[in-house]
């Protein structure tokens, strides 16, 4: 199995060094787990042949962005970059243009490509996630939908298979992606290396999405965030809310899902279990006291809702008759 990593200046050195010892893990303990299990070749592929990371370590290429043809997976670790603007710069550099180049001239010829979190847009620039399902960081989801119309993200998975194609969600999802790459080759070998390294299993990014550093300028998105915000405790209803912030239930509902992909009640169920978290690590209040403090009349509603959070499934109903304004 030959792995090529396709970087970048300023990539994000955590996540390279994350995967090269995950890789190199794996390779070291592959004969004591299964000698028949393929050896494990990794290249690092670049467009200069030293590439400098955020924390000023320098990674060695190996490979020009011209020599992937051999490769079985090309993976692309995230740009540091934390900002929609950000974010498009690198696209438009040179260095991302070269990579995307470099990913339509290798694709026909079917490797595995894998990317995460930042690098998840580069693979995206290519065109060849059109009408399929990713997941990326969460905090730039709005940026990345916004930019790619046609690929649907899932931030309720870390690593997200379609095709021929491997994605992870925001930073230290590259480890999840690495572990991933190496549970397909297998299972025994992935389960050797998560043991050895102490990586836990974290079916979901979902849970660390924090919504007040999601990145929109949707105004009508805004002015509900803004509302819900001010008016946590109160019952929420859809339609009384649009009427309150000059829109319809139809549009409101139109513009949470293309900005965030979300409901207007499933961004005030996770609204409210941030309020409740913060409640909880700030203040004595009870439970009971929590959950009427973020528009509960039962504790129950907030615990059913953080034991779906923390399965990584999407607030899609409304536990115990929780009012959704129909």
């Amino acid at each position: 199995m030959r792995i090529g990593l396709m970087l970048q200046d300023n990539c994000l050195g955590s996540a390279v060094s994350s995967i090269l010892d995950i890789l190199a893990v794996a390779e070291s303990v592959r004969p004591s787990v299964d000698p028949s299990i393929p050896p494990l070749e990794v290249v690092v592929a670049a467009s200069s042949r030293r590439v400098r990371s955020t924390a000023g370590a320098t990674f060695t290429a190996t490979r020009t962005l011209r020599e992937l043809d051999d490769l079985d997976v090309v993976l692309i670790p995230a740009p540091a970059t934390f900002t929609g603007a950000d974010t498009k710069t690198a696209l438009e550099s040179l260095q991302g243009r070269a990579a995307v180049r470099a990913l339509l001239a290798v694709a026909p010829r079917g490797p595995r490509i894998a990317a995460a979190c930042t690098g998840v847009f580069t693979l995206a620039e290519t065109g060849l996630l059109d009408g399929r399902r990713v997941t990326t960081t969460w905090f730039l989801v709005s940026t990345f939908r916004e930019r790619y119309p046609t690929v649907s993200v899932d931030l309720n998975r870390m690593v997200v298979a379609d095709g021929p194609f491997l994605t992870a969600g925001a930073a230290f999802a590259h480890i999840d992606l690495a572990l991933t790459i190496v549970r397909e080759m297998s299972a025994d070998l992935a389960r050797r290396v998560a043991r050895l390294l102490l990586v836990d299993d974290r079916p979901s990014q979902a849970t660390y999405v924090i919504y007040d550093h999601l990145f929109h300028e949707d105004p009508i998105v805004l002015a509900f965030e803004r509302h819900v915000r001010q008016h946590l405790e109160q019952k929420f209803d859809t339609s009384a809310v649009a009427r309150e912030i000059g829109t319809s239930r139809r549009t409101l509902e139109r513009r949470t899902r293309g900005t965030l992909g979300l409901s207007p009640l499933e961004i005030v169920q996770r609204l409210r279990m941030e309020r409740a978290d913060h409640l909880r690590q700030t203040t004595d209040l009870t439970t009971d006291g929590i959950a009427h403090r973020v528009g509960y009349s039962s504790p129950e509603t907030l615990r059913a809702l953080r034991r779906r959070s923390l399965r990584g499934g999407a607030a899609n109903s409304a536990p115990n008759g929780e009012s959704i304004g129909r």
